[in-house]
């Protein structure tokens, strides 16, 4: 799940967080999903609502876990933060950016399994093989 702004990848200021569209992301994550054998469906949204009633849906369908930037939501989403806190299946953290380059704490980051930050886009394949290993070692 890709959080408020995060649509605008390469075109929001690319000196901070690179040229990479989030078309191009998409097709970086898919692929490695595809690697490693399983689904996963990307979600964008800039509104809070949406992103909780997304999170809900899914669960209901049977989703094993949640891997997400916050983006705009990383400060003041304390709604999805108490939604992430009440659903039964693992939320891991991305962040393009490592924690010195933002400002504040992130308030989603109470409902996570874990966070990975600092490392661009590919803080997400790291953030998909942390959601990978925790959903593996849980089925044994």
């Amino acid at each position: 799940m890709q959080g408020a702004n995060m649509s605008y990848l390469g075109k929001r200021d690319p000196n901070h967080y690179g040229s990479t569209t989030a078309a191009q992301l998409d097709e970086l994550v898919k692929a490695h999903a595809k690697s490693k054998g399983y689904d996963l469906e990307i979600f964008y949204t800039n509104t809070e609502g949406q992103a909780i009633d997304k999170i809900y849906s899914a669960v209901e369908k049977g989703v094993e876990g949640i891997v997400m930037n916050p983006g705009g939501f990383t400060y003041s989403g304390v709604s999805l933060r108490d939604c992430l806190i009440s659903v039964p299946v693992p939320y891991v953290e991305v962040h393009m950016l490592s924690e010195k380059d933002w400002s504040g704490e992130s308030v989603t980051m109470a409902a996570g399994d874990g966070k990975i930050s600092g490392f661009g886009t590919y803080s997400y394949i790291l953030g998909l093989d942390a959601m990978l290993n925790i959903l593996t070692t849980a089925k044994k």
